[in-house]
């Protein structure tokens, strides 16, 4: 959906994102800069998470990978279940 709007933009910056956008158009270079405007402070968003999160620095991704997932029969060492 389109929506048509009229914004004072920066002359100097409006020549240059479509200079660097590769686009013809203006409206096109806009469009980009937006997109990858948003992009980057959902990154951002999902780094301040990752940050958030306690790490377990014993825990072994290997090993809970290969709980369950792949059948005795199938291993190269099987192991006996331990009680």
């Amino acid at each position: 959906m389109h929506m048509a709007t009229n914004l004072a933009i920066s002359r100097d910056l409006l020549e240059r994102a479509v200079a660097l956008s590769g686009k013809r158009a203006k409206a096109a270079a806009v469009t980009l800069a937006l997109q990858e405007f948003i992009a980057r402070r959902e990154q951002r968003r999902l780094l301040e998470l990752f940050d958030a999160l306690d790490w377990d620095p014993e825990f072994d991704h290997k090993v809970e990978r290969s709980r369950g997932c792949v059948s005795s029969s199938t291993r190269a060492d099987p192991q006996p279940a331990t009680p």
